[in-house]
């Protein structure tokens, strides 16, 4: 199963960047995620792993999983290792007016099921889809929020600097 959501951050792709490729923020925004703690190798970057765990339902599901693209202010992939087979990236496209696209895309299954496993990831698409919505709308507020900080920290700097 494939989902795929979006939406317009305002501030550039290096605050949203940097945001993303710090692993200690995904607890504070990604919706549903229980764990997500480094697992070896780099602390993130391209071949960063991770284990990750997300709630759906009353089950906590997830895995090992390793960074296979990294693209500075522009892609993140990842893919499993271990556990349930997933995928999931992030993209950031500047925006004309200084803002960025975040697209988050997430794909999942449950290989060699069949039936079960074809019922099991419709039955997860509706909340997964809702972890997707509410992960955006959590990473804009936390990238908005530091961007609005830094633009008050430039204001009182130049506003020091007038005044010597």
């Amino acid at each position: 199963m494939r989902l795929n959501e979006s939406i317009i951050i305002s501030a550039p792709p290096r605050r949203v960047w940097d945001y993303l490729a710090d692993p200690s923020n995904y607890l504070h925004f990604m919706s549903g995620v229980t764990r997500w703690e480094v697992a070896g190798g780099p602390r993130s970057g391209l071949g960063a792993r991770y284990r990750m765990l997300l709630r759906v339902g009353s089950a906590e599901v997830g895995g090992l999983i390793e960074i296979i693209e990294w693209k500075e202010e522009r892609d993140m992939a990842w893919s499993s290792v271990l556990g349930v087979d997933q995928r999931g990236r992030w993209r950031l496209r500047e925006l004309p007016d200084g803002r960025t696209r975040v697209e988050f895309r997430y794909a999942y299954g449950v290989a060699g099921s069949g039936i079960p496993g074809w019922v099991a990831e419709r039955f997860a698409a509706p909340q997964l889809k809702g972890h997707l919505r509410r992960t955006l709308q959590q990473l804009k507020r936390q990238v908005e929020h530091e961007q609005l900080r830094a633009d008050a920290a430039a204001r009182e700097r130049e506003r020091a600097a007038t005044s010597r």
